[in-house]
């Protein structure tokens, strides 16, 4: 674990330096409002992500842990998934292209023009959907140096992408490098993946196994619960912000959320990459309980430190990373990182659904937290502002860990 959480530490503070480079370009050329159409298009591309993966991901990280000493059940599983895939991809990238005008107006309003983004994403699709299946099983194989190495390789990508088309195209530029970048992963999985096997001779139409698909539809399920309705409810948050406060305001929002995605992939790569093959292997709660505290006792103090920092260094991040028009953002980090501490406690609990497989208790409890949040932040922000949107948040998952604290007080005490 120490070996894995150092490369993969070295890999997030490369990511955190590329995305603050990253951010402070878009800060200068876009502002707060360009902010906030950018947070509207990473909601749809994360709903979009699991709707053409079907949410199999952590299904396929699942079944290639336990079937890779099975060549013949690996060869179903890759086949199966892929074909599913690869057909869905197809449908969803016709619908994007064809209907690109629609989804501009659903996405960004009536007063902005960006169907371009839709097409472009609907031919990059197909690329991305695959990069991220293959990618999923490195991480099943057990490679986890490898996982690492294509994130790194993934973020120095994305970062030469989004210089070079925001300072050329601005807005726009900044909207094609979210789409596109991704999609040149593809090319990076698919050297790693030929390094353990021949994958395209691994695909064979004789190896489609229907008991795949039914295996993997209980991930589909959770998926489309915390990844694609989760993502729909803050775009729902969003436009409700920008009509409560307004549209500089929501880029406020936007500027705290993106800080804090950067400090959460130390823990959500660790948990990918390491704990969710650990939890999908253990055979009882006695091993069960092993890994959760092995995650508090080891990762969470580490991380709760490093938050304290990044609170008492909270002016001199907005000033280097963006410009003085940021400023009001700093009075949203105290509430930002209390509630990304309780996140983060609640993610490795969380993470034992999909390890598992417990599809109807993990739609449930997300649907209610999705609940809490929609009904917590429309009265908080009535009441506080954009702060009241940090606030909401930050009170759904406090509720959220203290649920799943006491679901799974066997595994845990």
């Amino acid at each position: 674990m120490f070996k894995i959480t150092s490369l993969n530490s070295l890999s997030i503070v490369l990511k955190i330096g590329i995305g603050f480079i990253t951010s402070k370009l878009l800060a200068v050329l876009i502002g707060p409002a360009g902010m906030a159409l950018t947070g509207n298009l990473r909601n749809f591309s994360s709903s979009l992500e699991n709707i053409s993966t079907l949410g199999f991901s952590n299904g396929i990280v699942k079944y290639t842990a336990e079937k890779k000493e099975d060549t013949n059940e690996l060869k179903k599983l890759i086949s199966t998934a892929f074909i599913f895939l690869f057909v869905i991809t197809l449908i969803l990238s016709f619908i994007l292209f064809f209907f690109a005008s629609f989804w501009n107006e659903q996405i960004f309003g009536n007063n902005f023009n960006y169907s371009i983004v839709f097409k472009v994403t609907a031919l990059v699709l197909p690329f991305y959907v695959i990069s991220i299946f293959l990618l999923s099983l490195i991480n099943g194989l057990g490679k986890f140096k490898e996982v690492i190495y294509i994130n790194i390789l993934g973020n120095i990508i994305s970062l030469l992408v989004s210089i070079y088309m925001v300072f050329h195209l601005k807005i726009l530029g900044a909207l094609f490098s979210i789409v596109i970048s991704p999609a040149l992963l593809f090319f990076v999985t698919f050297y790693f993946i030929n390094k353990e096997f021949n994958f395209l001779k691994a695909v064979k139409f004789r190896y489609l196994d229907l008991n795949v698909i039914k295996n993997l539809s209980s991930y589909s399920l959770m998926a489309l619960i915390s990844s694609v309705l989760g993502p729909l409810i803050y775009l729902i948050i969003r436009k409700d912000v920008i009509k409560t406060v307004g549209l500089e305001q929501a880029g406020f929002w936007e500027t705290i959320t993106r800080i804090s995605t950067y400090y959460m992939m130390f823990i959500t790569t660790i948990l990918s990459v390491y704990f969710l093959p650990k939890l999908a292997s253990a055979q009882n709660n006695k091993e069960t309980k092993k890994i959760f505290w092995s995650f508090y006792k080891n990762i969470l103090p580490i991380f709760i430190i490093a938050l304290i920092i990044i609170y008492f260094s909270r002016f001199f991040i907005i000033e280097t990373l963006f410009t003085d028009e940021f400023l009001p953002v700093t009075s949203l980090f105290s509430w930002q990182l209390t509630g990304d501490v309780f996140k983060a406690a609640s993610w490795i609990l969380g993470f034992q659904f999909f390890a598992k497989r417990m599809t109807k208790a993990f739609i449930v409890f997300e649907i209610l937290s999705l609940i809490v949040l929609y009904f917590f932040s429309r009265y908080l922000v009535s009441l506080f502002g954009i702060e009241g949107i940090v606030m909401a948040q930050t009170f759904d998952n406090f509720i959220y860990l203290l649920v799943l604290c006491a679901y799974f007080r066997k595994s845990l005490f």
